[in-house]
Protein backbone atom coordinates (compact mmCIF):
# COMPACT_ATOMS: atom_id res chain seq x y z
CA UNK A 1 0.00 0.00 0.00
CA UNK A 2 1.88 3.39 -0.78
CA UNK A 3 -0.55 5.73 1.13
CA UNK A 4 2.54 8.48 0.86
CA UNK A 5 1.33 8.82 -3.10
CA UNK A 6 -2.01 10.14 -1.97
CA UNK A 7 -1.37 12.78 0.82
CA UNK A 8 2.03 14.08 -1.28
CA UNK A 9 0.05 16.64 -2.76
CA UNK A 10 -2.67 17.53 -0.11
CA UNK A 11 0.92 17.93 2.42
CA UNK A 12 3.01 20.29 0.03
CA UNK A 13 -0.15 21.86 -0.42
CA UNK A 14 -0.49 22.26 3.41
CA UNK A 15 3.37 22.92 3.42
CA UNK A 16 2.60 25.92 0.88
CA UNK A 17 0.09 27.18 2.55
CA UNK A 18 2.26 27.55 6.37
CA UNK A 19 5.14 29.32 3.46
CA UNK A 20 3.15 31.48 2.20
CA UNK A 21 2.43 33.04 5.87
CA UNK A 22 5.79 32.48 7.18
CA UNK A 23 4.41 30.48 9.56
CA UNK A 24 7.23 27.80 9.88
CA UNK A 25 9.06 29.66 12.63
CA UNK A 26 5.86 29.11 14.58
CA UNK A 27 5.53 25.43 13.71
CA UNK A 28 8.16 23.62 16.16
CA UNK A 29 7.40 19.92 17.05
CA UNK A 30 6.11 20.80 20.46
CA UNK A 31 3.91 23.45 19.01
CA UNK A 32 1.93 21.39 16.47
CA UNK A 33 1.91 18.37 18.70
CA UNK A 34 -0.13 21.00 21.33
CA UNK A 35 -2.12 22.36 18.41
CA UNK A 36 -2.71 19.05 17.11
CA UNK A 37 -3.96 18.21 20.77
CA UNK A 38 -6.32 21.56 21.34
CA UNK A 39 -7.77 20.17 17.73
CA UNK A 40 -8.79 17.10 19.08
CA UNK A 41 -10.13 18.18 22.27
CA UNK A 42 -12.75 20.50 19.85
CA UNK A 43 -13.21 17.28 18.22
CA UNK A 44 -14.66 15.35 21.46
CA UNK A 45 -16.47 18.70 22.67
CA UNK A 46 -19.16 17.91 19.75
CA UNK A 47 -20.06 14.60 21.88
CA UNK A 48 -18.76 15.45 25.15
CA UNK A 49 -21.95 14.89 26.45
CA UNK A 50 -23.83 12.52 24.40
CA UNK A 51 -25.66 9.08 25.84
CA UNK A 52 -25.95 6.93 23.32
CA UNK A 53 -26.05 6.78 19.25
CA UNK A 54 -29.52 8.18 19.38
CA UNK A 55 -27.57 11.50 20.77
CA UNK A 56 -24.97 11.09 18.81
CA UNK A 57 -26.73 11.12 15.71
CA UNK A 58 -28.65 14.24 16.58
CA UNK A 59 -24.99 15.95 17.25
CA UNK A 60 -24.08 14.63 13.77
CA UNK A 61 -27.15 15.66 11.89
CA UNK A 62 -26.87 19.22 13.27
CA UNK A 63 -23.34 19.92 13.26
CA UNK A 64 -22.44 17.63 10.80
CA UNK A 65 -19.58 20.64 8.68
CA UNK A 66 -18.52 22.10 12.31
CA UNK A 67 -17.26 18.40 13.04
CA UNK A 68 -15.95 17.85 9.52
CA UNK A 69 -13.79 21.13 9.46
CA UNK A 70 -12.64 20.29 13.03
CA UNK A 71 -11.60 16.66 11.50
CA UNK A 72 -9.61 18.45 8.85
CA UNK A 73 -8.01 20.60 11.43
CA UNK A 74 -6.90 17.55 13.06
CA UNK A 75 -5.57 16.24 9.52
CA UNK A 76 -3.93 19.36 8.55
CA UNK A 77 -1.75 19.53 12.04
CA UNK A 78 -1.02 15.99 12.10
CA UNK A 79 0.17 16.72 8.41
CA UNK A 80 2.32 19.50 9.19
CA UNK A 81 4.09 17.91 12.60
CA UNK A 82 4.53 14.44 9.66
CA UNK A 83 6.68 17.20 7.66
CA UNK A 84 8.17 18.49 10.74
CA UNK A 85 9.41 15.31 12.19
CA UNK A 86 10.52 13.97 8.08
CA UNK A 87 7.74 11.17 8.88
CA UNK A 88 7.93 8.64 5.78
CA UNK A 89 4.46 8.47 5.94
CA UNK A 90 4.20 5.21 3.95
CA UNK A 91 6.48 3.53 6.05
CA UNK A 92 5.87 4.38 9.13
CA UNK A 93 2.21 2.97 8.13
CA UNK A 94 2.91 -0.06 7.15
CA UNK A 95 5.12 -0.63 10.39
CA UNK A 96 2.84 0.07 12.94
CA UNK A 97 -0.37 -1.50 10.95
CA UNK A 98 2.24 -4.70 10.59
CA UNK A 99 2.54 -4.57 14.27
CA UNK A 100 -1.31 -3.98 14.98
CA UNK A 101 -2.20 -6.61 13.16
CA UNK A 102 0.44 -9.21 15.00
CA UNK A 103 -1.13 -7.47 18.35
CA UNK A 104 -4.68 -8.26 17.33
CA UNK A 105 -4.86 -11.10 15.03
CA UNK A 106 -8.65 -11.23 13.93
CA UNK A 107 -9.37 -15.09 14.36
CA UNK A 108 -8.58 -14.03 18.27
CA UNK A 109 -10.32 -10.67 18.81
CA UNK A 110 -12.89 -10.70 16.37
CA UNK A 111 -16.37 -9.19 18.22
CA UNK A 112 -14.21 -7.87 21.41
CA UNK A 113 -13.04 -4.36 22.09
CA UNK A 114 -10.76 -5.94 24.69
CA UNK A 115 -6.98 -4.29 24.37
CA UNK A 116 -4.35 -6.47 23.16
CA UNK A 117 -2.74 -6.68 26.76
CA UNK A 118 -5.89 -8.10 27.84
CA UNK A 119 -5.30 -11.28 25.87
Amino acid sequence: MNLNKSLESVQETVAEFAKERDWDQFHSIKNLSMALGVEVSELMEFFQWSNGEKDINEVLSHKREKIEDEMIDIFIYWLRLATKMDLDIDAAFARKFSENQKKYPAEKVRGSSKKYSDY
